[in-house]
């Protein structure tokens, strides 16, 4: 058998389980201003059907290559959720303190992974130890939407992690 460049992503062990059967349905880049931020990848089981992605158990994992503060990351969160869709300010300042728990600043070579149940149940790990869990479905939708869902400011990053990439 002959050896390849780079080995496929092996699947987190935070997966194992709650996600027993995931495989990667595809991974991408987000860069900023033409520098690396973090290498996407999300984790589904089979049959998983994009256009359903807020109803389907999965999980998104960001590989960082930089430092990043958590409040940052968890007010950026906030910002790009506003793209896919309404919700009221109650609702941001408790998701606002959900993610500030579940983000913490982050380097390079840190490991964030969001997994979601598929009927509103969402668990955060940093370098695989659990950070913050939830049961809010609209949160699901509309977190796991910055980067799946057709109004995602990366509609190429989106169209990488389902594996539509040209």
């Amino acid at each position: 058998m002959p050896l390849t460049a780079c080995a496929a992503p092996t699947r987190p062990e935070e997966l194992r389980a709650d996600l027993p059967d995931a495989r990667l349905v595809g991974t991408g880049v987000l860069r900023f201003f033409g520098l690396r931020v973090y290498e996407a990848r999300l984790w589904a089981g089979p049959g998983f059907a994009p256009e359903h992605y807020a109803h389907q158990p999965m999980a998104l994992e960001l590989l960082y290559d930089r430092k990043l503060e958590g409040l940052a990351i968890a007010e950026r969160s906030i910002a790009e959720m506003r793209r896919i869709g309404a919700f009221s300010e109650a609702q941001a300042r408790q998701w606002l303190a959900l993610m500030t728990t579940a983000f913490p600043d982050v380097a390079a070579q840190d490991r964030l992974l969001g997994w979601s149940d598929g009927q509103g149940g969402v668990r955060f790990f940093h370098n695989g130890r659990l950070t913050a869990q939830a049961r809010d479905a609209e949160y699901a939708r509309l977190f796991f939407g910055i980067w799946l869902a057709a109004q995602t400011s990366a509609p190429a990053l989106r169209k990488s992690l389902l594996g539509l990439a040209d």
